[in-house]
């Protein structure tokens, strides 16, 4: 499993600090409850409003309607029964579809290494230039060809109807929709339960619905009186057959579409985005099959183990210089995820490093390295001078004094140290950042 490393926090036993868990470094916008046991959506708020507009009504049919047909009908005690333990196992279903991971793929730390990337930095004594990840891949699916799209956030290539919510700002496969309702994305690991729990809020409403009305019966044909009159005296049955009749046009329409899409093994994204009835559909098996992959397969076990300690970040390989991949968004001012700023990987150099021309000694690295310019010899600093007339350093403010800290050398000073150092690592300055050079 990749996660992202979290800022380095390190357990103290005098402190009594201990190691962070994955929920509580978790990138998305999910909210966890039990220490990582349930994972909610960031609007797990309106879960409370639909619990409200599900048990509200059944509380209010159990005390004026069912309570006063088991008066009427010895057998009519369980008309409540039924309706109380259908209530409870909606709410379950509720609870299964918006407290579960529904198929989240876990962010990779760093980005994939582009196809025919063998690492390294020369090619026949040129350098190898750098390899932007493509934004699209084609793979095939049950013989059809499939569009795969690189995914910034989670710098992977998305899977086969994997796509990336905005609201929970994750990747998930099998992505249906996300659900304002229950307040968790729809996906691969939790579309069963929102099936059976918006089929079961439908059954509902047409129980209670339906009872409602043999209740308004039972008056007129006890007082012999018009439906009217006998709608008067129980004005809880008129309130909860308007709010059932709205209510199952929604839920009941959802269960129906819902019933079109598995029959034609299609997900509510797809369905509005692609339209598969302009181009075929690779993954509709016929009707029973369809039906079958949703109910009668197992489901696969989360990718993510929320309360697994987060393991420790290693520390970075080295990369060769003027070698490396870029994602496909490199170049339109999108930040590294990994260490805030802007990205670079590899660089290109001016033709006098590219050639080899002028030699360092490991003291004048050292000069450079405390800003001694000054002190290198003068072959060095004939080098760097001629550098900085061709445009590769171009002071600003002073030539080489000390600003604040920070250090102003181009990346062929930075470039010409590396290839004398040897082993050296060269971190590269964006704008003003600070340039260390560690030998």
């Amino acid at each position: 499993m990749y996660v992202v490393p979290p800022p380095s926090q390190k357990s103290d036993p005098a402190s009594g600090s201990t190691d962070l868990r994955v929920y509580q470094t978790w990138k998305g916008s999910n909210k966890f409850l039990l220490q990582g046991q349930l994972i909610f959506g960031p609007d797990v708020r309106s879960l409370f409003l639909t619990i409200f507009l599900i048990v509200a009504p059944i509380a209010v049919f159990c005390v004026f309607v069912a309570r006063k047909l088991m008066h009427a009908y010895s057998y009519n005690l369980g008309i409540t029964i039924l309706v109380v333990v259908v209530t409870v196992y909606d709410l379950v279903l509720l609870l299964l579809t918006s407290g579960r991971d529904p198929g989240i793929i876990p962010r990779n730390a760093h980005p994939p290494e582009p196809e025919g990337f063998d690492g390294s930095a020369e090619t026949g004594g040129a350098q190898t230039p750098q390899l932007r990840l493509p934004r699209i891949k084609e793979v095939e699916v049950n013989g059809i060809p499939v569009k795969i799209k690189y995914c910034d956030t989670c710098m992977l290539y998305r899977p086969p109807r994997c796509s990336h919510c905005s609201i929970c700002n994750n990747c998930v496969e099998r992505f249906d929709h996300h659900c304002p309702w229950v307040g968790q994305c729809i996906g691969l690991r939790n579309y069963r339960f929102f099936f059976m729990f918006v089929s079961t809020t439908t059954i509902l409403c047409i129980y209670v619905f339906a009872f409602c009305w043999v209740y308004i019966k039972r008056i007129m044909d006890a007082e012999e009186i018009s439906i009217w009159k006998a709608m008067i005296k129980t004005p809880a049955s008129i309130v909860l057959i308007v709010y059932t009749f709205i209510a199952v046009w929604f839920v009941g329409g959802l269960t129906a579409f819902h019933l079109y899409l598995i029959s034609t093994n299609q997900t509510t994204y797809e369905n509005f985005r692609y339209r598969y009835d302009r181009r075929a559909n690779p993954y509709n098996k016929g009707v029973v099959e369809n039906f079958k992959e949703i109910f009668c397969t197992s489901i696969p076990p989360s990718k993510n183990n929320f309360r697994a300690l987060v393991p420790r970040e290693s520390p970075p390989s080295a990369r060769p210089m003027g070698a490396g991949f870029v994602s496909p968004s490199m170049g339109k001012g999108t930040d590294d995820i990994e260490i805030g700023r802007k990205a670079t990987w590899g660089g290109e150099f001016g033709p006098g490093l590219e050639s080899g021309e002028g030699q360092v000694s490991d003291n004048d690295i050292l000069n450079i390295k405390d800003g001694r310019l000054g002190e290198a010899s003068p072959e060095t600093r004939g080098h760097v001078d001629e550098i900085g007339e061709r445009g590769g350093l171009h002071p600003r403010r002073s030539s080489w004094g000390r600003q604040s800290g920070n250090w102003e050398m181009s990346p062929e000073v930075l470039a010409l140290a590396a290839r004398v150092g040897g082993s050296s690592t060269t971190a590269m300055p964006a704008g003003n950042q600070h340039t260390d050079i560690k030998l």
